[in-house]
């Protein structure tokens, strides 16, 4: 597949926030934060058809730089992997000694593909989805595989 990949600005913001409108919430719980992705700076991939495929947003805090979401319309098919290759290129520029993520204990997908993009597993906040439930109720009791969604993982990657 052919894609074309841009930062977010203001001729394809709309595009971003339609498509995470498709999400079940449109915003994101992280740490006990509350983001909203749709506003966030990232960058998009299209088609050659000019039709969405993937997304990565972040949020550069001091010298940190989290990456809050990404997505791709396509699995297995390389969009994420074009995405996240841009992220380390972007903290650094940004004067960042760290790029680092959460995602959840079900997404096995996930731990595997950001391990073998050279993120390190930092750490296991066991039991943190109970707090984000209450500021997000509509996170589902058991995830990807059957397994309930319980623990945040936190990925890092050093810079």
């Amino acid at each position: 597949m052919e894609i074309t990949i841009e930062p977010i600005d203001s001729t394809n913001r709309q595009i971003v926030k339609d498509w995470i409108a498709e999400w079940p919430t449109p915003h994101i719980i992280s740490r006990g934060r509350t983001l909203w992705p749709g506003d966030l700076e990232g960058f998009v991939a299209f088609d050659s058809e000019r039709t969405l495929v993937g997304l990565v947003t972040y949020e550069i805090i001091g010298d940190q730089c989290e990456v809050v979401t990404l997505d791709a319309r396509a699995q297995w098919a390389g969009i994420g992997t074009k995405l996240m290759a841009l992220m380390p290129d972007v903290a650094r520029k940004a004067g960042c000694s760290r790029l680092w993520l959460i995602t959840t204990n079900d997404n096995v997908d996930a731990i595997r593909f950001y391990q073998k993009r050279g993120f390190v597993l930092k750490t296991v906040h066991a039991n943190a989805i109970e707090y984000s439930r209450t500021l997000k109720p509509e996170i589902p009791k058991i995830g990807w595989y059957g397994i309930p969604i319980r623990d945040e993982v936190e990925f890092e990657m050093m810079l």
